[in-house]
């Protein structure tokens, strides 16, 4: 009876303990010159998918159009505002930017994307500061991502 109980503490730990790795932040963000400091005009667009894990891990992509990207990145800055580089992203396929394997946030990064102070940038040879540009947002405190809902 007494190992019964046991098991059944042990086992609920570990489902505390995977629920809690398990926890993440699903961002979806647009880009667009319009978001550039200063405004640029382009037609080129861009979407993000961004997973910001609660260890301060993160993966996604950046996909474009209309535009001959020759390097993309999250920076720390508020909206309206530049920023230094936060993580540098890798070409994938033909207008596609990924965060790379393994790639983390540092503390003070995660607190700038706790903040809304994070934002990706895609800059082109005519546009060396960026062509476009998307705000990263965290969903608000509380709310659920798809992966927590189990």
């Amino acid at each position: 009876m007494k190992i019964n109980g046991l098991l059944k503490i042990a086992l609920s730990l570990g489902v505390i303990a995977g629920a809690t790795s398990a926890l993440a932040d699903e961002v979806k963000v647009q880009l667009a010159g319009s978001q550039e400091v200063p405004p640029v005009a382009t037609e080129a667009r861009g979407a993000a998918d961004l997973v910001v894990n609660s260890d301060m891990t993160v993966s996604g992509k950046v996909t474009t159009t209309g535009v001959a990207a020759t390097m993309a990145h999250i920076h720390i800055g508020k909206a309206g505002t530049n920023g230094p580089i936060a993580l540098g992203l890798i070409r994938g396929a033909e207008g596609e930017w990924l965060v790379g394997p393994g790639a983390g946030f540092t503390e003070a990064q995660y607190a700038a994307y706790k903040a809304g102070e994070l934002y990706f940038n895609v800059h082109s040879a005519e546009h060396k500061g960026g062509e476009i540009r998307g705000q990263i947002v965290p969903p608000p405190a509380g709310a659920m991502s798809p992966r927590q809902n189990y």
